[in-house]
């Protein structure tokens, strides 16, 4: 409930306008939980709850097509990156639009408005000398005939050892890098050992803009980013900025323009966030508006919403590209989540460790707002979180169904059955409703508060107070009891429960737009008119506007708001990430290679016998081993076995093995072993005993 009604009257601030970007999402893959919460969800929470403030919102996005995963993904797939973009983008065009994400414009970066605003922006940086031109050695590929540019090679992250790191950045550590920076790097093409060779690049010298960032953000913006994104963009200067370079050698990309520039495109890290202004244009011609204001206009506020990994590229490779450039503005607010993982997971597209969007709107249909609501719920915005389908069922029934749905559906089923639908006229408020409504008028300042400061989570939860409000009101008042003894009473009761209703009509649209559809329905909002601008109830509305839904006023019947989501829904998505769990180990199990030719005579020297373990323990200090008591029929000895992270020593005593008793002793850690159990991989990779017919072979036997 709220504890204090007159806290979080947050102003917005005095911009005109609103540029809002969403990450740009590569189309070599579908979109995933893990997109949405650290990204989509969040800035459409925001771009909704401006719009539902009046104010001017451009809120852009598009598919990045020209990243070197489109061409892996080709190469793999053994199509044309062409048809890579064309795939995967109609697939997330769709998820998007399924999914209620109110972009104002969609775009893509093979559109031609964006590679001429790509290589516009690149002349006019060229021109004006902002490029250092240098020819360096970079890792190339003879047997590919390639140069190795980001994702095309891998190795060992320079800062924190992680094996599997790619060429332009580690996804362990998050660190940005450069592909020469990588120790052992290995060409993703052919798996060979690249070598250096000479090629010419532009580079952005990020030295010279130090200075202006440090000023920009770690004095401007010390208190108002957020900690994860201020600490990693402060790290980066302190530890001193460099030329990056801003083209590669490859073959998928926008062409360099520039005279002996052939072969070489533009990094797409540089034509990507560009995506964004080029986006802008787009709609702005099918709109008939100009885009100008909207990214060179001082009274417009920029906000990029991204994920942690891109923070460096959003906060200092692309503003020392508009600070270059020299007639943009500079982002306002950088709110970048972190990472979602799913259960217990990290998600992986490679992998297929994911909940996909498009799948999910297949199964679970017309439940958008559900995942909407359970991944702002546990979104990521202080420290990775988890996501489980346990956790997206309690969410439903027990908050959304059991709070949210329940209010509305007491309201309206009540409404209907004492006044045919008809919202009554309240007769004197009580002390209890005049609080009740002082209370409920507070809580559009109390959301914005923490909207303002991009705390969606805590804004979520202030909106589901609202709902709690309304069944704690109608809990207390009880009017089911009191329309026998005092009808009159009951009618200022159900007036003040369906303002409520009203007041969540709006307030939920952020977080739950297609929820507020179906109460705009319900409740009939669409034919009233709020003010003298516009028939549809505004925030503002909410927070100076006492008779929402007037007396007279007919309301729909309504429908069930959130259905239970049963075991048995559940049990099938756990099940499907167990198989695909399964899949994963089955696929990275790799056979060790044959060993050399051995002769029979150096086979039959060995003296196999089946034998029963007695005793086991694990060797003090040692995480692998294993030390077994192991009666092998012609005496009782010690075996060191190093299988103690597949095997508890409690649940091999009494299993019969097979072991090489003939090997020679050998001391290991103190303790000397006196033969070796026979083990292998199982068709999962699991490791298992080589077991002994018990039927045929006795202990002690020995094994021909």
């Amino acid at each position: 409930m709220l504890q204090n009604p007159t806290r979080g009257t947050a102003e917005l601030s005095g911009a005109k306008r609103y540029t809002i970007t969403a990450a740009l999402p590569y189309t070599n893959g579908p979109i995933h939980i893990g997109h949405l919460a650290g990204v989509y969800v969040p800035s459409d929470i925001y771009s909704r709850y401006l719009r539902l403030q009046g104010r001017d919102v451009l809120f852009v996005c598009g598919s990045d097509e020209h990243g070197v995963a489109i061409s892996m993904k080709a190469k793999k797939e053994g199509i044309t990156p062409q048809e890579v973009i064309d795939k995967y983008d109609g697939i997330i065009r769709k998820s998007f639009s399924d999914f209620g994400i109110s972009f104002d414009n969609y775009s893509r970066t093979s559109a031609k408005v964006h590679h001429d605003t790509a290589s516009e922006f690149f002349k006019t940086l060229y021109e004006k000398g902002d490029f250092i031109e240098e020819v360096t050695e970079q890792l190339y590929d003879a047997k590919a005939d390639q140069f190795l540019a980001d994702r095309f090679v891998v190795g060992t992250c320079p800062k924190c050892g992680n094996e599997e790191a790619y060429g332009d950045q580690c996804e362990k550590c998050g660190s940005t890098l450069n592909a020469t920076d990588l120790i052992n790097p290995k060409s993703t093409i052919t798996g060979e050992t690249p070598i250096l060779k000479s090629t010419k690049h532009w580079f952005l010298p990020l030295d010279r803009y130090e200075d202006f960032l440090k000023e920009w953000i770690l004095v401007g913006h010390k208190n108002d980013w957020k900690p994860n994104v201020y600490g990693q963009v402060k790290s980066w200067i302190d530890g001193g900025l460099e030329p990056r370079a801003v083209t590669r050698d490859l073959d998928w990309g926008i062409d360099v323009p520039l005279e002996g520039a052939e072969g070489k495109k533009l990094y797409v890290w540089f034509d990507a966030p560009i995506g964004y202004i080029s986006s802008s244009k787009e709609w702005a011609a099918r709109e008939g508006k100009d885009w100008e204001p909207y990214w060179k206009d001082q009274d417009t506020k920029l906000v990029h919403f991204i994920g942690k990994d891109n923070i460096v590229f959003h906060c200092i490779i692309f503003p020392a590209m508009l600070k270059a450039e020299g007639s943009y503005i500079l982002p306002d607010n950088v709110p970048a989540n972190e990472f979602l993982n799913l259960e217990g997971n990290k998600l992986s597209t490679s992998k297929n460790w994911a909940v996909w969007l498009h799948e999910y709107l297949e199964e679970f249909p017309n439940q958008q707002d559900v995942l909407r609501y359970a991944l702002t719920s546990n979104a990521p915005e202080t420290k990775d979180n988890d996501f489980t389908w346990k956790d997206f069922q309690a969410r439903n029934n027990n908050e959304l169904a059991a709070i949210f749905g329940n209010f509305i559906n007491r309201v309206v089923v009540l409404t209907h059955k004492y006044y045919d639908g008809i919202v009554p006229s309240p007769n004197e408020f009580s002390e209890v409703d005049e609080a009740t409504l002082t209370e409920l008028k507070a809580y559009p300042a109390v959301i914005s508060s923490s909207i303002e400061r991009y705390r969606f989570r805590e804004a979520l939860g202030e909106m589901m107070n609202v709902a709690r409000l309304g069944n704690k009101y109608l809990a207390d008042e009880e009017p089911w009891k009191m329309v026998k003894t005092d009808p009159a009473r009951v009618q200022t009761q159900m007036y003040v429960a369906l303002q409520i209703a009203a007041a969540l009509r709006v307030l939920c649209e952020p977080f739950l737009p297609f929820t507020a559809g179906k109460l705009v329905e319900t409740l009939r909002t669409e034919t009233l008119q709020c003010n003298v601008s516009t028939t549809k109830t505004t925030w503002n509305d909410v927070a100076t506007n006492s008779d929402l839904l007037p007396s007279g006023h007919q309301i729909g019947k309504g429908e069930i708001l959130f259905a239970q989501i049963d075991d048995e829904q559940i049990q099938k998505q756990i099940d499907k990430l167990e198989a695909t769990k399964k899949s994963n180990e089955a696929d990275s199990f790799v056979a060790f290679p044959q060993k050399e030719l051995i002769q029979f005579d150096d086979f039959a020297k060995m003296d196999l016998r089946v034998g029963t373990i007695l005793e086991a323990e694990k060797m003090p200090k040692a995480n692998k081993l294993l030390i077994l008591k192991v009666d092998t029929g012609i005496d009782v000895r010690t075996i060191v076995s190093g299988i103690a992270e597949s095997f508890s020593p409690e649940d091999i005593v009494g299993k019969r093995v097979t072991a090489l008793v003939n090997l020679a002793p050998r001391n290991l850690r103190g303790v000397e072993s006196q033969g070796m159990i026979l083990m292998t991989n199982n068709a999962e990779g699991k490791l298992v005993f080589v077991n002994p017919d018990a039927d045929c072979v006795g202990n002690g036997e020995t094994i021909n």
